[in-house]
């Protein structure tokens, strides 16, 4: 057995962490050669990192008997304890890691529905190292106490206490199955005397669709539903007719589940906002979600 001497202030000094790692490789690895090729260095810097170590702490870590090597009770106890503190170490890193791919996106029931879901593949596949976590509310979230990154925000214009960049606008236009609109015989706006008017909560409303189309005595106002995503379901199920914004329903229109009868459409008094608190640091991950937002709103 070699005997280790302490080096000046070896009892107080602390040991670089490179050489505890690396003694630790030796260690669980079985060898300084095994261990070099896991941490990328040479055997004989293996061992030079192992003999620094030994010489600082003033004990022996390994046994060395010519080519065969074991490790001593006190470098097997330390071995162990430093084995849970890098498996520790390396699950915070990587918890951390995680956290900054970690993207909570608030946006409206109906959004989230009727838009977002339909493209979800689309953003993992774009975006496969994010973790999106999205919820859904119709009320404005604080951010800070529900831990949300960003929001889709609808409104006529930026919120003043956010920082805000606008994704689009759309147009409001009735829809219905194409059922309905063969069933109720709907060619012209005047035929919508005859069909049930299913309602929402947008500012855009039936009498102002009416006057736009040019009929003067809108027909009385059917059900009313506080959800653009429950209306445009009743829609799609041949409950009657929606008022359906553009950006929602195209989807719908594009597989045929539901059809825009008139050309007559009203311009929204409302856009989409991509919004986060001003004084919150920003992440790649949440830039991404933004481009990626901006990108499809262009679409």
């Amino acid at each position: 057995m070699r005997n280790v001497k302490p080096t000046m202030c070896s009892t107080h000094a602390k040991p670089p962490l490179r050489s505890l790692q690396v003694f630790e490789a030796a260690a669980r690895c079985g060898g300084f050669t095994a261990a070099g090729k896991e941490l990328g260095i040479t055997q004989s810097g293996v061992s030079r990192q192992v003999s620094d170590l030994e010489a600082m702490l003033g004990v022996a870590l390994f046994l060395r008997n010519g080519a065969r090597l074991s490790v001593t009770p006190a470098g097997e106890r330390l071995a162990a304890q430093l084995s849970e503190a890098f498996a520790h170490t390396w699950s915070a890193v990587a918890d951390a890691r995680r956290s900054d791919q970690v993207v909570t996106l608030s946006m409206l029931p109906s959004v989230a529905a009727r838009w977002f879901a339909p493209r979800l593949a689309d953003f993992m596949a774009a975006n496969p190292g994010i973790d999106l976590r999205i919820t859904a509310s119709r009320h404005l979230v604080d951010f800070a106490s529900e831990g949300v990154d960003a929001a889709i925000r609808y409104s006529p214009a930026p919120p003043s206490d956010l920082e805000a960049t606008k994704l689009g606008t759309e147009s409001i236009t009735p829809v219905c199955s194409l059922k309905y609109a063969e069933d109720h015989g709907l060619h012209a706006p005047a035929d919508m005397y005859r069909a049930t008017l299913l309602c929402g909560d947008i500012p855009e409303d039936w009498p102002t669709w009416f006057e736009a189309a040019g009929c003067q005595h809108p027909p009385p106002t059917g059900p009313r539903l506080g959800d653009d995503g429950a209306i445009l379901q009743a829609a799609v199920d041949g409950q009657g007719v929606a008022l359906g914004r553009s950006r929602l329903v195209a989807d719908d229109i594009a597989t045929g589940r539901l059809v825009a009868p008139f050309a007559v459409s009203l311009d929204a008094s409302h856009a989409y906002w991509f919004v986060r608190p001003k004084n919150m640091a920003t992440t790649p991950a949440i830039d991404a979600v933004k481009t990626w937002l901006v990108d499809q709103f262009e679409e």
